[in-house]
């Protein structure tokens, strides 16, 4: 709990690892220009995570190539943790506008004019604070959006001069009075110690603001995502500050369930932001171009299941009709391909040289794209489209994480295996492949003609498929190599139906000319 001008974000389970840092984000907020600067976003860090990082935990090409790339847009987003808020600006006020009224340090307290003393002291008096008539009316005002803390309104008003640029701060511009750095701060009265209690009570913020434009943003999975939305919508800009000793850090889940559903909050979070006024199509005019599209990926991005699925399926159902996922190839074709191919090469080298990783970690990244993407982006559509039309609400349980108790291995966690119903589509993906691949197979080798070009392209596409999926099914092994018989269950019977579905549809050909003598005995 604090008064200050700047407040630090942290989850539960990070903590300060270089104290420096906050020194560094401050200097962003107190330059001359970083009035308009909200918070200021550090990289997450984490520790416990094994060798391989087989699940992407660390996160680097978000990290380390996004988060870079939105800080020369309007600022990085908010991620939850690891973040220094201006409070002006997390209690809902718009930032100054120096340009039109050079008097305004922000959009309901202006800058103080004092004469120029020696004996001005940092600490300033709330009422030497001159208010304009339209600021009177916001005051009055004010109960409804802070709650009735007379002290808490004081605080603000407080918060906003000292977090003034340094050359505008008045104990910078006039001088600080003797001893006023080395002066004791006066204890806490009892009046001021049952202020503090009445503030922080859940019952203060009924019928006020709070959660709803002041403060962290309710109503949503991923409120912190909003929470920074909003600021940028009223026009603020954030900062990434990336230091050379992890600022943060903290621990992050590492067997496969667990990861799954920390990225199924993440993704239905995204789509309920999706379907509310939160929308970046919504947005305001100061919401900056490029920034609203970032912000608007954050809404999609779940929807791309949808052809991520087709996409992993297409290889399998080549293999069973013995058609090419195209038809003919010509030149056209080829052109687009070696385009598209090659433009994807060059945004992968990108992403490995601006975040500074290594291939096998970019590798991992992809892997676990399409392994949450046929699980858990692909559940959370659907539960937020459950959500938008029939009102059914969804409820999480608390991520766990690692908490290194057993001393025989720091990774034991990695090895737990709980089932989930979000492992149903990555493994019929792998079992209809498989099943593909050896129908393909026997199908060519028993034909008269073969058509090993067919099988190929078709193998091919279904093993690169495969090899995105490989840290999964790794994970359903344990530590013992051995896969529960839910997961053969559940997995092989949905499996074999659609195979047995699709050969049912389109049986093999019996023309001899294009190999359609192997039958089924």
């Amino acid at each position: 709990m604090s008064n200050g001008p700047f407040i630090l974000n942290l989850d539960c389970d990070h903590y300060v690892y270089n104290s420096l840092a906050l020194r560094e984000g401050i200097c962003f907020m107190m330059d001359r220009d970083g009035e308009c600067i909200c918070y200021v976003q550090f990289p997450q860090r984490f520790e416990g995570i094994d060798p391989s990082d087989r699940y992407a935990n660390h996160n680097t090409v978000f990290f380390d190539v996004n988060m870079r790339a939105l800080d020369g847009l309007q600022g990085p987003v908010y991620v939850g943790t690891g973040c220094l808020f201006r409070r002006t600006a997390l209690y809902g006020f718009e930032p100054p506008r120096l340009q039109d009224n050079p008097d305004c340090c922000s959009c309901c307290f202006p800058r103080t004019k004092k004469p120029a003393t020696v004996a001005s002291a940092p600490d300033v008096d709330p009422e030497d604070v001159q208010l304009r008539e339209d600021d009177e009316m916001n005051i009055a005002l004010i109960p409804k959006k802070f709650g009735n803390s007379t002290l808490l309104v004081e605080s603000v008003r407080v918060a906003a001069i000292q977090g003034q640029p340094l050359a505008d701060h008045p104990s910078i511009k006039y001088g600080r009075a003797p001893g006023a750095l080395t002066m004791p701060r006066e204890p806490l009265d009892a009046s001021t110690i049952a202020e503090a209690i009445n503030v922080i009570s859940c019952w203060y913020e009924d019928k006020t603001e709070w959660g709803q434009s002041v403060g962290w943003i309710y109503g949503s999975v991923t409120e912190d995502v909003v929470t920074g939305y909003r600021m940028h919508n009223r026009g603020w800009r954030s900062v990434y500050c990336v230091t050379k000793r992890d600022a943060f850090r903290g621990t992050a889940p590492i067997n496969l369930t667990d990861r799954l559903h920390q990225v199924l909050r993440w993704a239905t979070g995204s789509v309920e932001i999706f379907f509310s006024r939160n929308n970046a199509l919504l947005g305001s005019p100061r919401l900056k171009f490029l920034q609203r599209i970032a912000y608007l990926n954050v809404g999609v991005y779940p929807f791309t299941s949808i052809f991520l699925i087709v996409y992993c399926f297409l290889p399998a159902l080549s293999l069973f009709s013995d058609q090419f996922i195209v038809q003919t190839l010509n030149v056209t074709f080829l052109v687009y391909l070696l385009a598209i191919t090659l433009t994807l090469c060059a945004l992968a080298v990108l992403e490995i040289k601006w975040s500074g990783i290594e291939l096998e970690e970019w590798w991992r990244n992809e892997q676990f794209w399409l392994i949450g993407g046929t699980s858990a982006h692909l559940a959370a559509v659907l539960q937020g489209l459950l959500k938008v039309i029939a009102g059914i609400e969804i409820s999480f349980t608390l991520t766990s994480k690692s908490a290194g108790d057993d001393v025989d291995d720091d990774f034991a966690d990695l090895y737990i295996f709980k089932w989930t119903s979000l492992m149903i589509p990555p493994l019929t993906i792998i079992f209809v492949n498989l099943i593909a691949i050896a129908y393909g197979v026997l199908r060519t080798v028993y034909s008269d003609v073969p058509e090993w070009s067919h099988l190929l392209g078709g193998v091919f596409f279904s093993f690169w498929v495969l090899a995105h999926l490989y840290p999964f099914a790794k994970g359903l092994m344990g530590r013992r190599g051995k896969t529960p018989t839910i997961v053969y269950v559940w997995s092989g019977l949905i499996a074999i139906s659609i195979s047995l579905l699709w050969v049912a549809i389109n049986p093999p050909s019996q023309n001899s000319d294009i190999g359609g003598s192997f039958q089924f005995p």
